[in-house]
This record gives C-alpha cells, structure tokens and sequence, in this order.
C-alpha cells in the first residue's frame, strides 16, 4: 500500500500548525516565530558544544512536544538548532514543524558512513542527491522520483568546494531507516552507484523540501567506516563542531548572495 500512494497534492488531515496551536496553549508559551534558518544536528555535538560554552539559549518560541530548540548568534545572524533529530521519519517531523513556525531556510549536518572515500582530504560532503531507502520520504514523493537539493540552492553551493579550509566536496548519499541492516552486499550495490556516504535524514527532508518547496541543505560529515575499524567515528576537535559551525557560516553567506 505504501508505494502504491497516489494522493501526494492532498492535503493531510493532521497539520503542523494544528499540533503547535495546541502545544502552545498547553504550555502557555506565546504565538511567535523561531529564526529564519535553522540547523539539524542529529549526534547533537553542536549543540552541546554552544550550551557548553555559553553560547546558545532557549528559544522561547519553540512549542514542538519532544524537543528544545537553542538559538544562537553566528556572523550576525541568529540560529535556531535542534539537537538529537535522528532518522528520516524524526528530521521531518521537526522540518514540518520549523517551517511552519518561521524558518526560511534549514541545514542538515549528520554523521555518515563511508562507501567511497571522497577526493583529497575532504571531511564533509554536501549532498546533492539521496538514494531514497527508507519510508517517510514515499510519502512525499512518487518512488520514481528522486530526492535532490534544489538546482538554485546546489549552484549557490558549488563554490563551497573551492574552500580548502572547509574539506567539502559535492556528492550522492545513500539514506537508509536500517543502520544495522547495511550489509556488505547492499553497500557494494550503492558503492557501484557512486554513492559517497550513508546516512539516515537527507533523502526524507529533500524529499520534503521539494514536495512543500522549502529550503533544504543537507551536508554528510565523513565521520566512520561502519565501525569496521578501531578508534572509528572520530569528529575532530569539540567533536567536529567547530568546523561544523565555519561550514554553516559559510553556506549562510552563499544562500544570502543576491
């Protein structure tokens, strides 16, 4: 049944703006909006890193039922992050949420797997395409389409690349619900796809984004092996998040570019 959907322009019955309406009213928190760009961090790193040194608040506007938004100040511009948002289903139950309470634009920074070790010394691949395995984004798309970052956004980006500081490269990811299910059959399948990571978000929140034409970044940190090897899973220093934040800068300052 869940691939033979064919109402996608329907509108659903249960809606964010509904669920948010209630949730203020239980929690007595005031109708207004979270800030206009928004970060998903689903190991949760950055934004222990900013509360640990004093740089991100709560954002009193945030009425979701099962998270805490922070914000923060970056380059004179003030972030909304959510932290822990793993999985595809998870992430776009939040970007439902975010974009219905006043985000403009949203970034995704998620720990992945290695299928094809990326060129030179990069550390961070901004996803350009997702292999779509897993549910939530067949709700929002037909199977045979696929789940990209929009062509206005991608050329905004592409000179993120030339920033050697930065070690981003451009590249397809593989999103899966099943982390333990990547076998060694199934990451030969993706790898002869030229698949570059796998990951758990990218495929569900493009595929939302282009479904309900938000703004949408997803960038994979190259982070592991599939723990197939000792001391695996290593981020950097403050656990990648600093260079997570100097590459969030810099995709704020690209998007701004008139």
């Amino acid at each position: 049944m869940l691939f033979d959907k064919q109402d996608y322009a329907e509108d659903s019955v249960f809606k964010p703006e509904n669920l948010l309406r209630e949730a203020r009213r239980q929690k007595s928190i005031p109708e207004c909006d979270i800030p206009g760009i928004c970060v998903l961090d689903p190991d949760g790193d950055i934004v222990e890193y900013l509360r640990r040194t004093g740089k991100a608040s709560i954002n009193k506007c945030w009425s979701c039922y099962h998270t805490r938004m922070y914000e923060f100040e970056h380059q004179g511009t003030t972030v909304g992050i959510v932290g822990q948002a793993v999985g595809a289903s998870f992430a776009v139950l939040l970007a439902e949420q975010m974009f219905a309470s006043g985000c403009e634009l949203l970034i995704s920074i998620t720990s992945a797997g290695i299928i094809l070790p990326p060129a030179g010394k990069n550390r961070f691949i901004l996803i350009e395409q997702a292999l779509r395995d897993e549910g939530t984004s067949h709700h929002y798309l037909p199977p045979d389409e696929p789940a990209s970052i929009d062509p206005d956004l991608l050329d905004r980006l592409q000179p993120l690349q030339n920033e050697q500081a930065l070690a981003v490269g451009i590249g397809k990811s593989w999103t899966t619900d099943a982390p333990y299910r990547e076998t060694q059959s199934a990451i030969e399948q993706v790898r002869q796809r030229g698949i570059t990571a796998v990951e758990m978000e990218a495929a569900a929140l493009y595929a939302f984004g282009q479904a309900r034409q938000k703004r949408v970044v997803c960038f994979a940190h190259l982070t592991n092996t599939m723990a197939q090897d000792k001391e695996d899973f290593e981020k950097g220093i403050e656990n990648g998040s600093l260079d997570s934040l100097q590459l969030i800068g810099h995709t704020m300052s690209r998007i701004k570019q008139p």
